[in-house]
């Protein structure tokens, strides 16, 4: 099999994979009585990043470090750019006043953290494990005053049946559908890595450029879904707390949990660029955030800026 074929088939999974894991945790939740303020903020924020984390730590098991940390860079870049600049133009998403209180301070910090953590070349286990402590402490925060409304879990639930995830109503079959996506997720984290690690050798292409571009991009996949078919069917304010959650869960829980069970190592002069364009992303979608909706000019600048970017990257900027 080859290399292009192991990433497609692996994207492949990635993508089914959490899908189907979404879909039936979210049902059994709901099944179990669990409120929709607990679903929302957990099954569905976090469920639709787990290509992420899957990939993130197999990488990092792997001593693959730099798609490790290419993949959580170019998936915040890709969710801030891509997906909330293609949501905007198909619906200008609005923006929830809590959202501005709340979690775009906690993705600025998540986003000036990686550099930090990153000062001596490396993510020791204590930086993970803080990393993951931070992760702990926003859920722990969110879960607390935010109130969810059904129309999340419905989208999401929505963007599962693209991916062909069965409607299940039995306990039995919602458990089921869940250890499927569990196992096509894990499945297809293995591929995919050794897919895009055979594909950067044989393109002499660095690891870490591909992992800021086909592995941020496949792994993101649930998230562009999700978002854009949400936007669709007038639910476009549901894509603002799916990106934002993305992307500091992308930093605190993957590049923690990498860290903490793997070798994450990438030399900081190496990553000027990538965590330049992170930073301008990120204050730019932060500032049409503070604005009580993203409108069609701001999402035609975000994915403006992700062509740069991806454009600079061909170029060999670095």
């Amino acid at each position: 099999m080859t290399h292009a074929l192991l990433l497609v088939v692996g994207g492949f999974c990635l993508y089914i994979g959490a899908e189907w894991l979404v879909r039936g945790a979210s049902g059994l939740a709901a099944a179990l009585g669990v409120r929709p303020l607990v679903i929302g903020l957990t099954v569905v924020a976090y469920g639709t990043s787990t290509p992420e984390l899957v990939v993130g730590v197999g990488s990092a098991l792997s001593h693959q470090g730099p798609i490790a940390l290419g993949n959580s860079i170019g998936s915040n870049i890709a969710n801030l750019g891509l997906i909330l600049g293609v949501t905007a133009l198909v619906s200008p998403p609005k923006v929830d006043p809590g959202l501005r209180r709340r979690d775009l301070p906690a993705l600025l910090v998540a986003t000036c953290a990686v550099p930090l953590v990153l000062l001596d070349g490396r993510i020791s286990r204590l930086e993970g494990a803080l990393l993951l402590l931070g992760a702990f402490l926003h859920s722990a925060l969110t879960l607390r005053p935010r109130r969810v409304d059904r129309a999340e879990l419905g989208a999401v639930q929505a963007a599962a049946e693209t991916a062909g995830a069965p409607h299940a109503r039995s306990r039995r079959s919602l458990v089921v559908v869940s250890f499927v996506g569990l196992l096509a997720l894990l499945a297809g984290g293995k591929l995919f890595v050794d897919g895009a690690s055979g594909v950067a050798r044989l393109c002499g292409m660095s690891e870490h450029t591909v992992g800021l571009t086909i592995v941020a991009v496949g792994t993101s996949l649930p998230e562009l879904a999700t978002s854009v078919l949400a936007a669709r069917r007038g639910h476009a304010e549901v894509a603002i707390g799916n990106v934002v959650g993305s992307s500091i869960f992308n930093v605190l829980l993957i590049l923690g949990a990498a860290g903490l069970v793997g070798s994450v190592e990438q030399p900081l002069a190496e990553l000027r660029f990538d965590l330049a364009v992170l930073g301008v992303i990120t204050l730019a979608g932060a500032g049409f955030m503070l604005r009580p909706a993203v409108s069609r000019l701001a999402g035609a600048v975000l994915v403006a800026g992700y062509c740069a970017f991806l454009g600079g990257l061909a170029l060999g900027v670095r």
